[in-house]
């Protein structure tokens, strides 16, 4: 809804009451808390009617500042919550200004209550510098008058499936934080919107929505700046935002009740933000070394059995098209009876047999799962009587015949039902499945109970995170290497990689817009993204699906799956054969610097495919950039998305190495270069050591074994370093260069057997 009706009034139907006067204000070890009237207070009679805000700042980790704004602090705290790392222990420093301001400072973030003379402005700081505030008009309450709260309920009636956000109250809590000259705001989980969401409001509610739509599977509360800070809503309910949208110079958001908590983080960077918001919500797993290879999918509506499957497999073995991972999609259950986990075994008459065959081949196995269960399943009843399903309010099953016949809900709140599903996960496990794609949960009711007394509305969108991790820790108690192939997600959800795009179509257009969602999601905590190669709706050309086989493999993780047709390469052209067989090896050498980007990621936060204004958002000119990002912090990647074959992109300041030819370029400014279709810009930044190891026909080998080190144009008396990963995260080989003259003095630790060249032509020398 919009709030205001231009600057000075109020939308219809709406009173809003703007925070205005800092009365009176206390402070503990721990935290400072103002209570702020809604108008300024001149004398006694006034302090007698109107609403009071308590305002509580404090910090639970380093770097972060937490703000809870209550009206009504009476009211009761439904679960759930989210699930957040914060430390009882940590204590702020606090201060009291001469003026009477409070200041609460974290590491060297801090926040400064107040103007001095009582009125309401809070700034937050990193290191001296203003990140934002919130000055007058922008903390408020919202109340609805009673006609417009009742057009507002009319409006969710009829919700598709019965997924409406209105949880019946008339209030809401409504912040607004500044917007600088030249600032741009990032994130919100996957939004396939504009990468720079300035001018767009942005609802955090997911739904199965495609990627060609302004509706999320992944929605997350969180916002980064160019600035240097981020915001985390910590609520699972529905969250407005506004970025300069209803107000050209701040961004709002608010929820429905009567009180909104958020965290703000500090950073030196873009990426130091990620990394105190991922220690709050938890950091990406590591996921498996194998699951960095190719994945082929026998797609969605596709006929398929065993022998189909076998065929795809032996033409790619055919073709050296190395190959990691087959995907069993729906199917592999009978038609009518998703997803009551028994195989078709008209198609798969032996799939225990058939799945031990696969493996004897050296692939992984993943099979397709969700969390609904159609009526005709065997289980259903099972699960029916022992009330594992989400209930209408009358005590019976939900139920609705969208997407499957008489679907019925797992309810994840149910230690019981948690545990049945999770048994059915254990026992794919022990039939020697390896990863498992957890497809669907957005469509999820709200005009529901659940077993715990969960709020639905609060439900709605954490119900993903309960469900992929009921999946994730099911396999962790079967399975050493973990990995999921998730579509929805709430906050946390990164503790459960790998997470895909979704529903994209085959064209140009959403190959982009399947970017953008990326880069979003990955500057939401996200750490790895992969993406239906080609699209998943219509059927690619030949040239569209080479252009995409090239993204999709110097993404973090790499899939064919498509819906109605087979996205094998042989059916594109012998050439697209090629160009498979060409990058599948290209990321398989490349696999000792990705883990080992993937080890970063795993342990600060910082997403392994990332914007490029996470490393340069000092340069003014990748601050707006979706059409090419940093693969890990070494490796510059811009997919072609042109038939002619051009592409433009952009290099940061320092010199560039084209990791293919060993072309250099000077950044500082835009190229547009015209590729093959075995080639794209893939460029090495000035300093960085890349790792290329012994590739053969998996992605899970020995890294350190063998490796070759290429160190990318030194300058004189320069020095880089590096760290090199093996396949178990642990064991690692520490590199330093220095360049003196003409010849590169290389230190090895932790490695004996390797080579080393230099981009430049310089003698190495090892020490």
């Amino acid at each position: 809804m919009n709030i205001s009706d231009g600057f000075w009034l109020n939308s219809p139907g709406l009173k809003v009451d703007y925070a205005a006067q800092i009365y009176d204000a206390e402070a503990d070890d721990r935290s400072v808390t103002a209570y702020v009237t809604c108008q300024w207070i001149n004398n006694r009679g006034m302090t007698l009617g109107g609403p009071l805000l308590t305002v509580k700042f404090t910090s639970t980790l380093e770097n972060s500042i937490k703000v809870t704004i209550e009206h009504f602090s009476g009211t009761a705290e439904k679960a759930p919550k989210f699930e957040l790392n914060e430390d009882a222990g940590f204590r702020p420093v606090i201060k009291k200004n001469n003026d009477g301001r409070y200041e609460l400072i974290s590491g060297k973030t801090s926040v400064l209550i107040g103007d001095g003379h009582g009125g309401r402005e809070i700034a937050y700081f990193y290191d001296g510098k203003l990140l934002t505030k919130a000055d007058r008009r922008s903390t408020s309450i919202i109340q609805e008058e009673e006609w417009h709260s009742q057009q507002r309920r009319i409006s969710q009636t009829g919700q598709r499936f019965y997924a409406g956000w209105d949880n019946g109250g008339d209030t809401y809590i409504r912040e607004m934080l500044s917007l600088s000259v030249g600032e741009y705001i990032y994130g919100f989980g996957e939004k396939f919107t504009p990468f720079v969401k300035n001018g767009q409001k942005i609802t955090i509610w997911n739904n199965d929505g495609g990627t060609c739509s302004e509706q999320s599977y992944k929605s997350i509360p969180f916002f980064v700046s160019s600035r240097g800070y981020g915001v985390f809503v910590d609520h699972p309910e529905r969250v407005v935002f506004d970025v300069a949208g209803e107000n050209v110079s701040k961004t709002s958001f608010y929820v429905q009740g009567e009180r909104l908590e958020y965290f703000l983080f500090g950073g030196a960077t873009v990426a130091d933000v990620l990394s105190g918001y991922t220690a709050l919500t938890g950091r990406p797993a590591l996921p498996p070394p194998y699951s960095f290879g190719l994945w082929l999918s026998t797609s969605f509506t596709t006929e398929y059995d065993e022998e189909t499957v076998n065929h795809f497999i032996n033409e790619m073995e055919r073709r050296d098209i190395p190959l990691d991972v087959f995907h069993f999609d729906c199917f592999w259950m009978r038609e009518f009876q998703w997803c009551g986990f028994e195989w078709d075994k008209k198609a798969f008459p032996d799939p225990t047999g058939m799945i031990s065959r696969l493996k004897e081949r050296g692939l992984k196995i993943c099979v397709w799962v969700n969390p609904y269960i159609g009526q005709k399943a065997a289980v259903f009843r099972e699960c029916a009587e022992r009330g594992f399903f989400i209930k209408n309010k009358d005590g019976s099953v939900f139920q609705t015949d969208f997407w499957q016949p008489g679907l019925a809900i797992i309810d994840f709140t149910n230690p019981a039902a948690r545990e049945w599903y999770a048994g059915k996960i254990k026992d794919l496990a022990a039939m020697g499945i390896d990863a498992i794609k957890t497809d669907f949960g957005e469509r999820i009711p709200t005009d529901v109970i659940y077993y715990d007394g969960s709020d639905p509305y609060k439900m709605h969108n954490y119900y993903s995170y309960l469900y992929n991790k009921t999946v994730f820790e099911a396999l962790q108690e079967v399975r050493e290497d973990v990995c999921l192939f998730a579509r929805s997600a709430s906050v946390g959800g990164q503790r459960f990689p790998v997470h895909w795009g979704g529903d994209c179509f085959s064209s140009y257009e959403s190959m982009w817009e399947t970017l953008r969602g990326g880069l979003s999601l990955c500057l939401s905590g996200f750490g790895f993204f992969s993406h239906d190669i080609s699209g998943f709706e219509a059927t690619a050309t030949p040239d569209l699906y080479k252009r995409w086989t090239a993204f999709g493999l110097m993404s973090t993780h790499s899939r064919y799956h498509g819906n109605h047709s087979y996205r094998v390469p042989w059916n594109f052209g012998e050439e697209s054969c090629d160009v498979a067989r060409h990058f599948v090896k290209l990321k398989g050498r490349l696999m000792p610097y990705l883990f080992s980007s993937a080890v970063v990621t795993h342990k600060t936060g910082v997403p392994m495919m990332r914007a490029m204004v996470v490393d340069y958002s000092h340069d003014p000119a990748v601050l707006t950039i979706d059409t090419q990002y940093m693969l890990g912090d070494s490796l510059l990647v811009a997919p072609v998305f042109s038939e002619t074959g051009e592409c433009r992109f952009y290099l940061p300041e320092g010199i560039w190495t084209d990791i293919l030819t060993m072309e250099e370029l000077s950044g500082g400014r835009w190229y547009t270069k015209k590729y093959d279709y075995f080639g794209m810009p893939l460029y090495a930044k000035s300093g960085a050591i890349i790792a290329f190891g012994r590739f053969v026909d998996s992605a899970d080998y020995d890294y350190l074994s063998g490796m070759k080190l290429v160190i990318y144009h030194l300058e004189e008396s320069e020095t880089a370093e590096c760290t090199v990963y093996n396949r178990d995260g642990v064991t690692s080989a520490h590199v330093k260069a220095e360049r003196c003259g003409n010849e590169i003095l290389l230190t090895v630790d932790g490695a004996e057997n390797f080579t080393a060249e230099s981009s430049q032509g310089l003698t190495i020398i090892s020490s």
